[in-house]
């Protein structure tokens, strides 16, 4: 026996728009929330504020940019982008500080739109390279940024820091 479908009244299932856009002040508890999950990804805690995200994005001197994944109203990801300078040779950069997206939504190439928005960003910036960083162990953050197109550079020396007051 064959089934007939009516193609033009059988329910179509579609996946969300998604929309990359630069965060606003109302993403804020979003932002943090998904920052939360990040750091718990990496075995750690987020000790971030309200307060700190909104004088680094929006307030009277931004540090920070950040892109957003947005679906059905959701946010479902995030790029926070700091700039970088390599003096020597004159050269502005932008650093992928932090890239993430929710576990439902990994796999589904949000996180190469987030990459693809970063980089427009960097290229209105005046940038002319973007840098990320993943952990020595990380493995599929590795192989996610070689597909990207990043090339794995040597990482030499020591960073040394010193507290302020």
């Amino acid at each position: 026996m064959n089934t007939i479908i009516n193609l033009e009244t059988a329910p179509v299932e579609r996946p969300p728009v998604l929309n990359i856009r630069a965060a606003r002040a109302g993403d804020l508890q979003q932002l943090l929330d998904m920052i939360a999950l990040h750091a718990e990804c990496h075995g750690d805690s987020a000790r971030l504020t309200a307060s700190d995200l909104d004088r680094d994005l929006f307030g009277p001197s931004p540090w920070i940019s950040a892109l957003v994944a947005e679906a059905d109203g959701r946010l479902i990801g995030y790029a926070i982008l700091v700039p970088m300078y390599r003096a020597m040779e004159g050269r502005r950069g932008m650093e992928l500080h932090q890239i993430f997206v929710r576990a439902d939504h990994r796999g589904t190439g949000i996180g190469r739109h987030l990459i693809a928005r970063a980089r427009e960003l960097a290229r209105v910036a005046g940038c002319s390279y973007l840098s990320v960083s993943a952990a020595t162990g990380n493995f599929q953050a590795h192989r996610f940024y070689e597909q990207m197109d990043f090339k794995a550079g040597p990482v030499t020396g020591m960073r040394y820091v010193q507290a302020l007051g």
